[in-house]
């Protein structure tokens, strides 16, 4: 298959989790129900080799040809997505024997390629299949697969079909509905659960590239992270903190140009509005002691979006209906999925 494993070939990145997990296959074939939560976890004295996270990962080892073919040879219009990492391309595999087959049969997949001139390289690569191939919850992207031959260095992940919450959010026109209030709090929530797993004692990530671009949504819009050539060993045994940097996306745009709120008129109650954003202004707070642990905002999401007071589906709160757009909750009980354009930076969707 054109993989080269080396013992002693140390790993470029800071990765050292040693988890565990059985839940996939040796074939990558998953065994787990979408209702499992986490992993069995363990976690080694030492950090591992490039070897030892190859060798025991529970991921699917391609050959470049095999992807080649998937993708019907990286085409330009099978492009999804580009960012630091590469570009992302639509491809088909068989769900049984993963080889490729035609476009429209089997599952759909999104196969991410390292640029060899890009911004990131092998360190992330190994980041990715160290992390997401021993980790599962179903607020994470799943990958499937890897393919390291010769120069290549290439990722197979499960395609997201209702692409990433930055679209919906920031793009403008007809392809992508604004998302209603219910949508929005139940992606909140699955984007906090993730994040809550990845704290968790017994995973203990730091994720470092928590962004809109990298919270994707499958077909019912759950919300699921993706991305972890950044991500980051938590602190382990007696030690309370590790020392990180600033990573991720740097940017700024004008509120006016970012501000969404027209699309939600009517939708929801002041006081849930109040506390939701109180919530993330706690999240915000520059002394730690006030910021609240990813556990404790995922029950504040889960009682927000079980509250009386969130909103209906017709746009109504109290008896003063009001008129709106048409949102992703109109078009989903429509029995209708609006057609994407080719996204410019986030991966994974079409």
């Amino acid at each position: 298959m054109g993989i080269c494993l080396s013992a002693q070939i140390k790993a470029e990145s800071p990765c050292n989790t040693g988890l565990s997990s059985k839940n996939v296959s040796t074939d990558g074939t998953d065994l787990n129900s979408t209702g499992s939560k986490v992993s069995s976890i363990s976690v080694p004295p030492t950090p591992r080799s490039e070897g030892e996270i190859l060798q025991s990962s529970n991921l699917k080892s391609f050959s470049f040809s095999d992807l080649k073919m998937a993708t019907r040879n990286f085409r330009p219009d099978s492009v999804l997505g580009e960012g630091g990492f590469g570009s992302v391309f639509k491809g088909w595999i068989d769900e049984q024997t993963f080889a490729a087959t035609k476009p429209g049969t089997g599952i759909v997949i999104a196969v991410k390629r390292l640029n060899q001139d890009g911004l990131q390289g092998h360190k992330e690569w190994l980041a990715e299949v160290n992390y997401l191939g021993q980790l599962y919850n179903p607020h994470l992207v799943k990958l499937i697969g890897y393919c390291l031959e010769d120069e290549h260095r290439l990722l197979v992940y499960e395609f997201m079909p209702r692409g990433s919450l930055e679209n919906h959010l920031f793009r403008r026109g007809s392809y992508f509905q604004p998302l209603s209030w219910n949508l929005r709090m139940k992606v909140a929530l699955g984007a906090a659960k993730g994040l809550a797993f990845l704290h968790s004692a017994e995973t203990k990530v730091i994720y470092r590239d928590f962004k809109t671009s990298n919270i994707l949504l499958d077909s019912k819009y759950n919300a699921k992270l993706s991305d972890f050539g950044l991500a980051k060993d938590g602190p382990t045994g007696d030690k309370s903190h590790v020392s990180t940097r600033i990573m991720g996306t740097y940017g700024y745009a004008a509120p006016e140009y970012l501000a969404t709120d027209n699309r939600l008129e009517g939708q929801y109650s002041m006081d849930v509005a109040y506390k939701a954003s109180t919530l993330a202004l706690r999240c915000l707070s520059i002394e730690t002691k006030f910021r609240p642990t990813m556990d404790e905002v995922v029950t504040a999401l889960e009682q927000l979006q079980d509250s009386k007071e969130t909103g209906t589906a017709n746009g109504h709160v109290g008896n003063k209906p009001r008129n709106r757009r048409r949102s992703a909750d109109d078009a989903t009980s429509g029995g209708s999925t609006a057609a994407y354009p080719r996204p410019s930076a986030s991966p994974l969707y079409a």
